[in-house]
C-alpha cells in the first residue's frame, strides 16, 4: 500500500535540513511508526506522504498513486480521498460546531456532507452530546478526538497522526494511542504514527518502525 524507495527532499538553503529515505513500505491495514528526535524529519515525511510536499528525488507510491507524478490541483484531490491527517495543530475551525468540522472534510474534498455519519463518528469517539459545541467550548482532549474524527471521515487508506501524544499524561497517552488503533482499524486504514514519545513504541509492539537520523538545520 505504502512503498518508498531512494527518497530524499531537502528545504532550501544552505542550513536546509535533508530527508533521506533508503527503502520503506507497509501494507493495507498495518500500523507504522517513525522515530526520531525533535529536528530528524518526521513532520516533512508525513507531508510527503499527505502530498502536500513532493519529492525531489526517489520514488514514493501510496495506494498505488506515484506522488512525484501528481499537479498541485491531483494533489488536493488525491488527499482529501485517500489521507486522513491529525496534524501536530489541531487546527479545528473555530466557528465550526463539531459536526461541523467533520463536515469540512467533506466540503474541502467537493462532496456534500453526511451528517448522519458525522454524527456516528462523534459517538465513536466518546462525544455523544457534543455535536454543537464550538472548538473553544471542548477540553483539550476532546479537541484531539474531533480532530481524528475529521481526519477519518472521508474513509483514507492511510491514517497519519504527527506526535499525537505530546504534552499528554500517560493515561491519556494510551488513551490516544488505542483510539487511533481502533479507529483505523475500523475504517480499514494503514495507521503511520511519527513520535519520539516511547510510550507509543510501548503500546504498538507489532508496528513497523522506521528510524530517522538526526539532520541538520531545521524539519521536524
Amino acid at each position: 500500500m505504502l512503498h518508498i524507495s531512494n527518497l530524499h527532499y531537502r528545504y532550501p538553503g544552505p542550513t536546509g535540513a535533508a530527508l533521506t529515505v533508503p527503502a520503506f513500505s507497509l501494507a493495507a491495514g498495518e500500523h507504522a511508526i517513525v522515530l526520531g528526535p525533535s529536528g530528524c524529519g518526521k513532520s516533512t515525511l508525513l507531508h510527503l506522504l499527505s502530498a502536500i510536499l513532493k519529492p525531489q528525488a526517489g520514488s514514493l507510491t501510496v495506494a498505488g498513486t506515484d506522488i512525484g507524478g501528481l499537479t498541485a490541483r491531483a494533489a488536493d484531490r488525491w488527499r482529501g480521498r485517500h489521507i486522513g491527517f491529525l496534524p501536530q495543530r489541531l487546527a479545528l475551525v473555530p466557528s465550526l460546531s463539531a459536526r461541523e468540522n467533520l463536515l469540512f472534510a467533506a466540503y474541502a474534498n467537493g462532496e456534500p456532507g453526511d451528517a448522519a455519519r458525522a454524527d456516528a463518528l462523534l459517538d465513536a469517539l466518546g462525544l455523544a452530546g457534543k455535536a454543537t459545541a464550538k472548538p473553544h467550548q471542548l477540553s483539550q482532549g476532546q479537541q484531539q478526538r474531533v480532530a481524528i474524527g475529521r481526519a477519518l471521515f472521508n474513509k483514507p487508506v492511510l491514517l497519519l497522526a504527527d506526535e499525537p501524544t505530546a504534552n499528554l499524561d500517560d493515561a491519556a497517552c494510551r488513551g490516544v494511542t488505542d483510539l487511533l488503533i481502533a479507529q483505523a482499524a475500523e475504517a480499514g486504514a494503514s495507521l503511520l504514527i511519527a513520535t519520539h514519545d516511547a510510550r507509543v513504541l510501548a503500546a504498538l509492539p507489532q508496528a513497523t518502525l522506521l528510524r530517522l537520523p538526526v539532520q541538520s538545520g531545521s524539519g521536524d
